[in-house]
Order: C-alpha cells, then sequence, then structure tokens
C-alpha cells in the first residue's frame, strides 16, 4: 500500500519556483528518494502536466551513474538536457553527497557541486532539488556556497499516522509493532519479526554505523559503538560527555575523554541517528545547558542498536512524542521549572522536569509523556511540573490510556497519545 508523504509533499510544492536549492535531508532510507522522484514527480507529471523532457533526474548513489559524480561531467550533463531555454526545467538530484569529496565535506576545499548547483539557479528556468543524509550539507560555511539560497525540508522516517496508512490492523495493533520496529518505510514489506529485526540491525551496523566511520575517519570504533549503545539505554534521561566518560571509565574501562564523546556525538548528529533536546529554564526563560537528552531519529533503530532488550515503553512512548512534535515543526526543549517550599523554616528549592517545551511561532505547549495514570498519586506527580509554569500557554499530558480529551480544573489538557499521534490538529490553538 503507498504511504502519503503529505507533510513532506507539500513541503516542495510550496517551496516550488522560489529561487532556492531546495535541500531534501534526513537519516538514510527513510524515503527521501521515494519522496522526491515518485511522489513528487509524480505531482509534476499528474497534477502539472509536465513532460518527462522537462524533469532531468539523477540518483548519483547508482553505480551506473558514477561518471556523473565529478561535478564537471555532472554540470555538462545537465546543461544537455536543457535544451529549451525559455521552458521551465526541474532537475533532481539524489544523494549528493557522492558529487563532495571527503575533503570538501570536511571543509579542507571549497565544494565543486556548489558552483554547479549556484550555475543552474542563475539559469533563472531551472527550479533544483537535492537530497542529502548529512546535515553538513546545511552547515553554515557551506551554506554560504548558495549565498542564502539553500532551504531544507527534513524528511524523517514514518511518523505513527504514516505507519498506519500501510499497517494491516487496528491503532493498538499499530501502536504494539510501531514501539518494537519504528517507522522505517521498508518495513512495511516484511511479513517475520525476524526479517524486521535482521534489517534494522544490519541497517545501523552496516550502513549508519560504517558511514560514520568513514566520513570522519574515525579511529576509536569500538568506542564509537558502545557510545551509541550508551546513548541508546539512556533516552529520556538527561546525561552530558562527562557524565558519559564516567561510564567509560567504571564501567568499560575505556579512557576515552569527554571531548571524544562529544564530538563523536556531533557525527552521529549530522547523520540524523539522534538528535539532542536541550534543557530551558520556564520561569527564567533562558536555557541553563549540560545536561541535556538525546532522542532516536527512529525507535525501530534504537532498539535493534540494544538487541530489542531495552523495550521500555515509558521512554519509548518520550521519544515518538518528541519525534512527533519535531515532525511538525516544533522546536523542542526540556522544561525545567523551580519550585519552592518551606521545610523547617527554611525554604528548600526543587528543580521540576517538564518533558517538552515545544514552540512555533507564536504557539507554545507544555507536554507531560505518560504511558499511565493508574491513581491520584501518579496524576499529581505528573501535573506538578505544569502547575508551576507561570504563564497561559496550553499545558497537556498525553497517556497510552484510552480517554476522552478532559480538562482539570487548572486548565491542564488530559488526552490520548492515539489523539495526539493521529490528528494533527489535535492540539488545541
Amino acid at each position: 500500500m503507498e504511504v502519503r508523504r503529505d507533510r513532506y509533499l507539500n513541503s516542495l510544492i510550496d517551496r516550488m519556483h522560489n529561487g532556492m536549492i531546495k535541500v531534501i535531508t534526513g537519516v538514510r532510507r527513510c524515503g527521501k528518494t521515494y519522496l522526491l522522484f515518485e511522489l513528487f514527480g509524480n505531482y509534476l507529471r499528474d497534477e502539472l502536466g509536465v513532460g518527462d523532457d522537462y524533469i532531468v533526474e539523477v540518483a548519483l548513489d547508482e553505480e551506473a551513474n558514477r561518471g556523473l559524480r565529478d561535478p564537471g561531467a555532472l554540470d555538462s550533463y545537465l546543461k544537455s538536457k536543457i535544451a529549451n531555454k525559455t521552458s521551465r526545467y526541474y532537475v533532481m538530484l539524489d544523494e549528493v553527497k557522492y558529487a563532495i569529496s571527503d575533503e570538501e565535506l570536511r571543509g579542507h576545499e571549497p565544494p565543486r557541486l556548489y558552483g554547479v548547483l549556484n550555475g543552474l539557479l542563475r539559469m533563472r528556468n531551472v527550479d533544483v532539488y537535492a537530497t542529502g543524509s548529512n546535515s553538513k550539507l546545511l552547515s553554515s560555511d557551506v551554506m554560504t556556497q548558495f549565498r542564502g539560497r539553500g532551504d531544507e525540508v527534513r524528511v524523517r522516517p514514518l511518523s505513527f499516522s504514516e505507519f498506519m496508512q500501510g499497517f494491516e490492523g487496528d491503532k493498538y495493533q499499530g501502536w504494539a509493532e510501531y514501539v518494537v520496529f519504528g517507522g522505517m518505510p521498508l518495513l512495511l514489506g516484511m511479513r517475520t519479526d525476524e526479517q524486521k529485526s535482521r534489517y534494522l540491525e544490519r541497517l545501523f551496523s552496516e550502513t549508519y554505523l560504517k558511514d560514520v566511520v568513514a566520513r570522519n575517519k574515525v579511529a576509536k570504533t569500538q568506542e564509537l559503538e558502545d557510545l551509541v549503545d550508551v546513548l541508546a539505554s539512556s533516552i529520556g534521561s538527561l546525561t552530558n560527555p562527562p557524565k558519559i566518560e564516567a561510564t567509560f571509565k567504571s564501567v568499560l574501562n575505556s579512557k576515552i575523554t569527554a571531548n571524544t564523546i562529544s564530538t563523536y556525538i556531533s557525527y552521529l548528529e549530522e547523520s540524523f541517528l539522534i538528535e539532542e533536546a536541550r534543557r530551558y529554564d520556564v520561569k527564567g526563560r533562558k536555557y541553563i545547558g549540560s545536561p541535556k537528552k538525546y532522542y532516536f531519529e527512529d525507535i525501530g533503530l534504537r532498539n535493534a542498536r540494544l538487541g530489542f532488550r531495552q523495550v521500555e515503553e515509558t521512554h519509548i512512548m518520550e521519544n515518538i512524542v518528541y519525534n512527533e512534535l519535531r515532525a511538525r515543526g516544533f522546536s523542542v526543549d526540556v522544561g525545567s521549572v523551580a519550585k519552592a517550599r518551606r521545610v523547617d523554616g527554611k525554604v528548600v528549592r526543587k528543580q521540576l522536569e517538564v518533558d517538552f517545551v515545544a514552540n512555533l511561532g507564536s504557539r507554545r505547549y507544555y507536554i507531560q509523556s505518560a504511558l499511565h495514570l493508574p491513581d491520584e498519586e501518579k496524576t499529581r506527580q505528573e501535573k506538578a511540573p505544569l502547575r508551576e509554569v507561570p504563564d497561559s500557554f496550553s499545558k497537556i499530558v498525553l497517556v497510552r490510556d484510552v480517554v476522552k480529551p478532559t480538562y482539570d480544573n487548572e486548565g491542564i489538557l488530559t488526552m490520548s497519545v492515539f489523539d495526539f499521534l493521529l490528528d494533527e490538529e489535535s492540539l488545541p490553538k
């Protein structure tokens, strides 16, 4: 069954003919090629009536196109396809990293590819789209090569609502599948748990980690793999490089330094495998800094890395909620709220944590992710940080239980995570 990825398709449609290079980024195998060549290509052909002669597609990761990985050869090829100087052409380049040398990617030389792309923009009748699986394609120093004319569309693995389009079963069965195997698109065509497990394990070790090691010339590969395991085991927990360094020393007898750990984390972020959420002082309205939380781009990849041995639904649900908020365009922080109370005549301050402070334009939401609220004590515990937030933005508790969206006397909304994930308009305006 075809999965509609309207969120991303509409992002491309909204950016058409804007005079910028549309750079489609995301972790490898998340569906960037399918989005560009199939969904967007079919939109051009079927909805706008664009002929095949005016759509130039180049998959640079294919062996047949190896010769086009040289920017000079690619430039000549593209210009040979743009024969009519007055008609509109659409140039689509898949996995442009293959046309950027290692030296260029590390910033030692200016990338020749960007000269090719800027040359296409100057033709004015060419709309340019490119995919990439490394965020350095959009780093500040590289983007200067575009002279401010690069526009990112970030694609992620299937959200729960997208996953359910291709899943044969109800949302509860779908959830049980999703929290274990996640949303990598190819999984929908696999029938057995063994197939899915082996696919995710191989994808992580043979594609992602090898790519990180090769691109960054990582010497301490075992330490990198150990770091991935530590991060995978601690989703939903505050941590930082010094804390991880202490774990390495005490548990693994490793001498890896906090600086090296920080560098390796940046490599994983650049490859879109993990994302960080910073701590934000809600009352002081400022960022606190370290420690932070790290979430995995896809929960199935995280579970596979740990051999499917740590499928703790509480932390996994938190990761899924984070990913959904990011996919909807929110910036997401971890909230910290100070609560003062008097004990034996002394004022004692305690820091309470709001799982997510989500911002998008003028909208803000304070969100707690709670698997269950079995009793009044658990309910009070989850709502306590929200009660200390001093402003009037929406405060929400998401639960996996089947509940009708309900506000309490303090305006805190409790709703089912299924309602949140399956309806993009579910958050109060």
